[in-house]
Protein backbone atom coordinates (compact mmCIF):
# COMPACT_ATOMS: atom_id res chain seq x y z
CA UNK A 1 0.00 0.00 0.00
CA UNK A 2 1.26 3.62 -1.07
CA UNK A 3 1.67 5.97 1.98
CA UNK A 4 1.31 9.01 -0.63
CA UNK A 5 -0.84 9.55 -3.52
CA UNK A 6 0.31 7.75 -6.91
CA UNK A 7 2.34 10.82 -8.55
CA UNK A 8 0.32 10.63 -11.52
CA UNK A 9 -2.96 10.98 -9.72
CA UNK A 10 -3.75 15.30 -10.33
CA UNK A 11 -6.05 17.40 -8.43
CA UNK A 12 -7.00 19.10 -11.81
CA UNK A 13 -6.68 18.46 -15.59
CA UNK A 14 -4.27 21.69 -15.78
CA UNK A 15 -1.74 19.92 -13.55
CA UNK A 16 -2.47 16.76 -15.83
CA UNK A 17 -1.73 19.04 -18.63
CA UNK A 18 1.43 20.16 -17.23
CA UNK A 19 3.21 16.77 -16.31
CA UNK A 20 5.95 14.78 -17.98
CA UNK A 21 4.65 13.29 -21.00
CA UNK A 22 4.34 9.17 -21.07
CA UNK A 23 7.05 7.28 -22.17
CA UNK A 24 5.70 4.30 -23.03
CA UNK A 25 2.40 3.68 -25.23
CA UNK A 26 0.03 0.27 -25.30
CA UNK A 27 -1.73 -0.70 -28.30
CA UNK A 28 -4.19 -3.38 -28.80
CA UNK A 29 -3.09 -5.60 -31.73
CA UNK A 30 -6.10 -7.18 -33.44
CA UNK A 31 -5.75 -10.66 -34.86
CA UNK A 32 -7.86 -10.63 -37.91
CA UNK A 33 -7.92 -14.04 -38.66
CA UNK A 34 -9.14 -15.14 -35.35
CA UNK A 35 -7.50 -18.06 -35.20
CA UNK A 36 -4.95 -16.63 -32.92
CA UNK A 37 -5.29 -14.55 -30.02
CA UNK A 38 -4.85 -10.84 -29.99
CA UNK A 39 -1.47 -9.40 -28.44
CA UNK A 40 -1.23 -5.82 -26.41
CA UNK A 41 2.21 -4.03 -27.86
CA UNK A 42 4.24 -1.68 -26.53
CA UNK A 43 5.74 1.25 -28.43
CA UNK A 44 8.39 3.75 -27.22
CA UNK A 45 7.10 7.47 -27.30
CA UNK A 46 10.49 8.89 -25.90
CA UNK A 47 11.67 11.39 -27.94
CA UNK A 48 15.12 10.95 -26.42
CA UNK A 49 15.16 7.36 -26.82
CA UNK A 50 16.84 5.11 -29.49
CA UNK A 51 14.12 3.32 -29.80
CA UNK A 52 11.65 6.45 -30.78
CA UNK A 53 8.55 4.82 -32.36
CA UNK A 54 9.09 1.72 -32.21
CA UNK A 55 7.80 -1.59 -30.48
CA UNK A 56 9.65 -2.46 -27.76
CA UNK A 57 7.27 -5.38 -26.11
CA UNK A 58 4.48 -7.53 -26.55
CA UNK A 59 2.04 -9.69 -24.62
CA UNK A 60 0.33 -12.17 -26.13
CA UNK A 61 -2.94 -13.15 -24.83
CA UNK A 62 -3.86 -16.91 -24.62
CA UNK A 63 -7.23 -17.08 -26.51
CA UNK A 64 -8.40 -16.62 -29.70
CA UNK A 65 -11.38 -14.54 -30.81
CA UNK A 66 -11.43 -11.69 -28.13
CA UNK A 67 -10.83 -8.89 -30.63
CA UNK A 68 -9.10 -6.58 -27.39
CA UNK A 69 -11.37 -2.77 -26.94
CA UNK A 70 -11.22 0.26 -25.28
CA UNK A 71 -9.06 -0.59 -22.35
CA UNK A 72 -8.08 1.11 -19.73
CA UNK A 73 -6.00 1.83 -15.83
CA UNK A 74 -7.33 0.68 -12.58
CA UNK A 75 -6.46 3.71 -10.89
CA UNK A 76 -6.32 7.09 -12.24
CA UNK A 77 -7.12 11.04 -10.21
CA UNK A 78 -10.81 10.35 -9.79
CA UNK A 79 -9.41 8.31 -6.57
CA UNK A 80 -8.45 11.58 -4.86
CA UNK A 81 -12.40 12.14 -5.40
CA UNK A 82 -13.93 14.01 -2.29
CA UNK A 83 -16.92 11.50 -1.56
CA UNK A 84 -15.11 8.25 -1.80
CA UNK A 85 -10.72 8.99 -1.75
CA UNK A 86 -8.42 6.10 -2.48
CA UNK A 87 -5.14 7.98 -1.99
CA UNK A 88 -3.17 4.56 -1.67
CA UNK A 89 -4.54 3.70 -5.21
CA UNK A 90 -1.27 2.70 -7.92
CA UNK A 91 -2.12 3.37 -11.51
CA UNK A 92 -0.02 -0.11 -12.07
CA UNK A 93 -2.39 -2.32 -13.90
CA UNK A 94 -4.34 -2.58 -17.28
CA UNK A 95 -8.04 -3.59 -17.06
CA UNK A 96 -8.19 -4.99 -21.03
CA UNK A 97 -11.88 -5.92 -22.52
CA UNK A 98 -12.42 -8.50 -25.04
CA UNK A 99 -15.67 -7.00 -27.01
CA UNK A 100 -16.10 -10.45 -28.96
CA UNK A 101 -15.24 -12.62 -25.93
CA UNK A 102 -16.34 -10.75 -23.06
CA UNK A 103 -13.68 -11.72 -21.50
CA UNK A 104 -11.63 -9.30 -19.06
CA UNK A 105 -7.67 -9.79 -18.81
CA UNK A 106 -5.38 -7.90 -16.42
CA UNK A 107 -1.34 -7.05 -16.83
CA UNK A 108 0.91 -5.94 -14.43
CA UNK A 109 2.73 -3.05 -15.67
CA UNK A 110 4.59 -2.30 -12.68
CA UNK A 111 7.62 -5.53 -12.71
CA UNK A 112 8.66 -4.57 -16.51
CA UNK A 113 6.78 -1.34 -18.19
CA UNK A 114 7.90 -2.98 -21.72
CA UNK A 115 7.01 -6.73 -21.01
CA UNK A 116 3.92 -6.60 -18.60
CA UNK A 117 2.74 -10.07 -17.15
CA UNK A 118 -1.17 -11.03 -17.46
CA UNK A 119 -1.85 -11.64 -13.50
CA UNK A 120 -5.69 -12.48 -14.26
CA UNK A 121 -8.34 -13.33 -16.75
CA UNK A 122 -12.10 -12.95 -15.97
CA UNK A 123 -13.78 -15.69 -17.92
CA UNK A 124 -16.97 -14.52 -19.85
CA UNK A 125 -19.40 -16.47 -17.87
CA UNK A 126 -18.01 -15.18 -14.90
CA UNK A 127 -18.74 -11.50 -16.26
CA UNK A 128 -21.99 -12.65 -17.50
CA UNK A 129 -23.35 -14.60 -14.37
CA UNK A 130 -22.54 -11.73 -12.23
CA UNK A 131 -23.61 -8.86 -14.16
CA UNK A 132 -26.20 -9.95 -16.82
CA UNK A 133 -24.11 -8.08 -19.17
CA UNK A 134 -22.31 -9.12 -21.95
CA UNK A 135 -19.42 -7.19 -24.67
CA UNK A 136 -16.95 -5.09 -22.12
CA UNK A 137 -16.49 -2.23 -24.37
CA UNK A 138 -14.74 0.21 -22.16
CA UNK A 139 -12.87 0.62 -18.98
CA UNK A 140 -13.19 3.81 -16.72
CA UNK A 141 -11.58 4.10 -13.20
CA UNK A 142 -13.41 5.58 -10.34
CA UNK A 143 -13.42 6.70 -6.98
CA UNK A 144 -14.61 3.44 -5.41
CA UNK A 145 -14.01 0.93 -8.32
CA UNK A 146 -13.48 -0.07 -12.32
CA UNK A 147 -16.49 0.76 -13.98
CA UNK A 148 -17.08 -0.62 -17.05
CA UNK A 149 -19.72 -0.66 -20.15
CA UNK A 150 -21.27 -3.37 -21.85
CA UNK A 151 -23.04 -3.50 -24.83
CA UNK A 152 -25.75 -6.30 -24.74
CA UNK A 153 -27.16 -9.36 -22.43
CA UNK A 154 -26.01 -12.40 -22.32
CA UNK A 155 -27.52 -13.38 -25.14
CA UNK A 156 -26.20 -10.72 -27.03
CA UNK A 157 -29.13 -8.71 -27.36
CA UNK A 158 -29.49 -5.17 -25.52
CA UNK A 159 -29.53 -3.69 -23.54
CA UNK A 160 -26.34 -2.88 -22.15
CA UNK A 161 -25.34 -1.35 -18.96
CA UNK A 162 -22.50 -0.39 -16.59
CA UNK A 163 -20.83 -2.62 -14.04
CA UNK A 164 -18.06 -2.60 -11.31
CA UNK A 165 -14.81 -4.20 -10.81
CA UNK A 166 -13.30 -4.13 -7.57
CA UNK A 167 -10.36 -1.49 -8.24
CA UNK A 168 -7.71 -4.10 -5.69
CA UNK A 169 -8.78 -7.79 -6.75
CA UNK A 170 -10.48 -7.09 -9.74
CA UNK A 171 -13.27 -9.32 -8.88
CA UNK A 172 -16.93 -8.79 -10.85
CA UNK A 173 -18.74 -6.75 -7.94
CA UNK A 174 -22.34 -6.81 -10.16
CA UNK A 175 -23.85 -4.15 -12.37
CA UNK A 176 -23.72 -0.97 -11.07
CA UNK A 177 -26.84 0.96 -12.27
CA UNK A 178 -30.72 0.57 -11.85
CA UNK A 179 -31.52 1.41 -15.74
CA UNK A 180 -29.19 0.38 -18.68
CA UNK A 181 -27.35 1.76 -21.41
CA UNK A 182 -23.88 1.05 -22.92
CA UNK A 183 -21.91 4.55 -23.84
CA UNK A 184 -19.94 5.52 -20.25
CA UNK A 185 -18.33 8.86 -19.52
CA UNK A 186 -17.58 10.02 -15.41
CA UNK A 187 -17.26 13.16 -13.85
CA UNK A 188 -16.17 12.50 -10.37
CA UNK A 189 -15.98 15.92 -8.87
CA UNK A 190 -19.22 16.50 -10.05
CA UNK A 191 -20.70 13.12 -8.87
CA UNK A 192 -21.93 12.31 -12.72
CA UNK A 193 -21.86 9.78 -15.08
CA UNK A 194 -22.92 10.74 -18.25
CA UNK A 195 -24.09 7.88 -20.74
CA UNK A 196 -24.78 7.85 -24.58
CA UNK A 197 -26.98 4.93 -25.40
CA UNK A 198 -25.59 4.02 -28.66
CA UNK A 199 -26.64 0.71 -29.96
CA UNK A 200 -29.22 0.46 -27.36
CA UNK A 201 -31.84 -1.65 -29.26
CA UNK A 202 -30.21 -4.89 -30.56
CA UNK A 203 -26.89 -4.39 -27.98
CA UNK A 204 -23.61 -6.45 -28.91
CA UNK A 205 -25.39 -8.58 -31.85
CA UNK A 206 -25.66 -5.02 -33.58
CA UNK A 207 -22.13 -3.77 -33.23
CA UNK A 208 -20.14 -6.64 -33.72
CA UNK A 209 -20.76 -7.23 -37.60
CA UNK A 210 -19.54 -3.31 -38.04
CA UNK A 211 -20.94 -0.21 -38.08
CA UNK A 212 -23.64 0.80 -40.59
CA UNK A 213 -25.74 3.97 -42.10
CA UNK A 214 -28.92 1.78 -41.18
CA UNK A 215 -27.97 2.43 -37.28
CA UNK A 216 -28.33 6.05 -37.60
CA UNK A 217 -31.14 5.67 -39.58
CA UNK A 218 -33.03 3.15 -37.50
CA UNK A 219 -32.05 5.61 -34.26
CA UNK A 220 -29.83 3.37 -32.80
CA UNK A 221 -27.36 5.91 -31.89
CA UNK A 222 -27.66 8.82 -29.92
CA UNK A 223 -30.04 9.22 -26.66
CA UNK A 224 -27.95 9.91 -23.59
CA UNK A 225 -28.82 10.93 -20.27
CA UNK A 226 -27.09 11.35 -16.71
CA UNK A 227 -26.90 9.92 -13.25
CA UNK A 228 -26.31 10.52 -9.86
CA UNK A 229 -22.66 8.68 -8.93
CA UNK A 230 -23.83 8.03 -5.01
CA UNK A 231 -27.74 6.60 -6.16
CA UNK A 232 -27.23 5.59 -9.56
CA UNK A 233 -30.09 7.27 -10.49
CA UNK A 234 -30.82 9.30 -13.61
CA UNK A 235 -31.00 13.36 -13.74
CA UNK A 236 -32.48 15.34 -16.41
CA UNK A 237 -30.74 14.36 -20.05
CA UNK A 238 -28.67 16.77 -21.78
Amino acid sequence: MRWQPDPTFYPSPRMAMEAPAEKLAYVAMLNPTGKNGDAMGIVDVDEASKSYGRMVGRVDMPNAGDELHHFGWNACSSCLGPYSPHPHMERRYLVVPGLRSSRIHILDTKPDPRSPELVKVIEPETVMSRTGYSRPHTVHCGPEGIYMNALGSPSGDGPGGVFVLDGETFDVRGPWEMDRGPQYRAEPRRTARVRDQFALRGGGRTILPGWHQGLDDEGRHGSRDRRDARRSEILPAL
